[in-house]
Formats: C-alpha cells, structure tokens, sequence
C-alpha cells in the first residue's frame, strides 16, 4: 500500500508499505479519506517528542471495512464507518468514569499506532461508528475535529454562556465556533489575522470578527460585551500570548477553554483566576458518544465542514502537508483521499 511516511524530523515521503497484519480485536480499514489536523503540523514543525518519527499519521479519518480479526463481530467487510483518534481500554479509571478520551492506555493514531495518512489502516473494533450514506468521505473524516468542538461545548455547558469568544480560525476554531452556535445557540466573536480564515467565520455565521493579532483584542470584546467580557473564550490558538489575553478578556466567573496546542510555557498571574473566580479548562479530543454527535450534526445540516476545506490525493500528500504548514490565503484544512 501507499503511504505518507514520516521517517525522520523535518521529512515527509510517499512510500510503499506492507498492509497491517489484524489482531483479533481490529478492523482493517480501507481508508476513504483523512485530515491533516493542525497537532500534526505543529508537531512535525516544532520535532515534538509526541510524535518522534519514523511513523505514519493521521488521526482524523473514515473508511470501508476491507477485513475483520477473528475476535470482532458484527462488522461485515464493505460497511462504511468513521473511526475516532482514541483507541481505549476500557477498564481503567477514567475509562469506567466514562472519561475514555482520558484512559490510562490510550492510544492514539499517528501517535502510539500506525495512523491513516495511508491506503490501510487497522482500527480496534471499539473505535468505530457509522458513517452516514448522505456524508461524503471528506466530510466524514472531520466528525473527530469536530467532536472536538462539541466536547469543548459540554465543558462549558453547564455556563449557558451566551457571548462566546474563539481565537484562531483554524479548523478546530471554526468548529468551536460551529458547535457554540448550534449547541449552545451562543453569539460567536472569532477573531485572527488573516483575511480568508476570517471571511470563513463570517460565513459560518460569525456574530462579530476581529482581523489583527490578539493583543488588540481586548477593546473589541470590551465593546462586544458592554464591558463585562465573554462567558467564555476559546482558545484555538495556544500560543502563550493567546492564553493571557484569553483570562483577560474572560468576566468573572466566566471560563476559559485551551484547546490549542502551540505553545506550552507560559507565565501565569494566578490572582486574576481567583479573585474573580474564572475557571479554566484543558480540552483533549472527545468521546465515542461526542463523536457520534458530530456525525448527526453533519449529518443533518446543522454544521458545514466542506466550504472552507480543500481535497488532495494521497499521492500529493507531501505538497499538502506543506501547504498546511505555510498557512496561507485559502489554505485552512486538507483533507486526503486515498
């Protein structure tokens, strides 16, 4: 099979591989089509020991049932499904708490297993959920990016928050925004710095927008806000000026979500969490059920993941990596199809 090899830091190859041999418990994959997720980039930008290579990537992915391993039931060869990032145990503490993105063992692709940046790709039976006939392959593989904005929402939920802040308007900020609108029926502010990532939050409909780099956002929400600042901000970004002004433009009592991954040192004034008693969440991928609610999101019309997304062969798969990684103009997201 063909594959998107990452052999060493800072190298990217086409290769061809031997199709996985399938454990018991597994499903191999013909993979339909898989996303670039900004994790990856980043990872691969910055040698993160998260990712060391050589491996394969690719965590955001949909696919038809090619085989099944002796121990798996119910899943015939040609069934169409959508697989999430995390492979669990299941029987571990987070796990029985029902906090499965958490376990102890988890596994995720492209990270601790061989992921879908390939024609194949072997998937633990217990990932794996339907995939909706009226959903194209490159709409399907961003059901996990998505659950990742309806898992940021159900962190939050209990706020009611009705002005929401998301800075960054990459992938996963515009499914933050999306899955604020619709889960929470919030007023969105999305702001970042270039032009086009911008003109897709206005599009996905986008209450207000700030153009500019984050340390000018303050005044905005100040004024968005009638001086109180958001319920909540997001931020998608991760950047540790981003994480500052996050808290900043926060009211109190209001909370904060960091699910972006750019930067991890940070200095931090504790007092301005306690004094006015902000809280602050870490956001890390979804569950099988948040998955599922993406899907019947998608599904149903009610989030739209295909406008602002662009579709490359896996044979141009070392092109699209790099185009993501520049992240100019209209290039958001990739998605490629085997």
């Amino acid at each position: 099979m063909q594959a998107l090899h990452y052999p060493a830091w800072e190298q990217l190859e086409l290769v061809e591989m031997p199709i996985p041999e399938l454990a018991a418990d597994e499903v191999l994959l013909k993979v339909a089509a898989c996303g670039i997720c900004g994790s990856e980039l980043e990872g691969f930008k910055n040698h993160s020991p998260r990712r060391k290579p050589p491996r394969v990537m690719g965590h955001e992915f949909c696919g038809i049932v090619a085989d099944v391993g002796t121990a798996v039931n119910g899943i015939e060869p040609g069934t169409r499904l959508i697989s999430n990032s995390v492979a669990t145990c299941g029987s571990c503490k987070p796990c029985l708490r029902g906090n499965t993105h958490l376990c102890e063992r988890r596994q995720i692709f492209g990270m601790h297993r061989a992921g879908a940046f390939a024609e194949y790709v072997n998937v633990p039976a217990n990932c794996l959920i339907a995939w909706p006939e009226n959903l194209p392959a490159e709409a399907a593989c961003l059901a996990e990016p998505l659950a990742n904005g309806v898992h940021v929402v159900n962190l939050v939920r209990h706020l009611r928050p009705q002005k929401v802040v998301v800075i960054g308007a990459g992938p996963i900020g515009l499914m933050c925004q999306q899955a604020a609108q619709v889960l929470l029926g919030a007023e969105v502010l999305v702001t970042d710095f270039i032009t086009e990532r911008i003109c897709a939050a206005r599009e996905l409909g986008a209450s207000a927008l700030v153009q500019g780099k984050t340390q000018n956002l303050g005044e905005s929400v100040a004024a968005w806000t009638d001086g109180e600042g958001a319920d909540v901000v997001i931020d998608a970004a991760g950047s540790a000026s981003s994480k500052r002004i996050s808290l900043d433009i926060t009211r109190p009592g209001g909370a904060v979500v960091w699910i972006g991954l750019h930067e991890n040192d940070m200095s931090l004034a504790t007092y301005d969490i306690t004094l006015p008693e902000k809280l602050v969440f870490g956001s890390y991928a979804a569950t099988l059920n948040e998955l599922k609610e993406a899907v019947r999101l998608m599904a149903t019309g009610m989030v739209e993941v295909q406008s602002w997304v662009q579709r490359f062969p896996l044979s141009q798969g070392v092109e699209a990596f790099h185009r993501m990684l520049a992240a100019k103009g209209d290039d958001i997201k990739a998605v490629l199809l085997p």
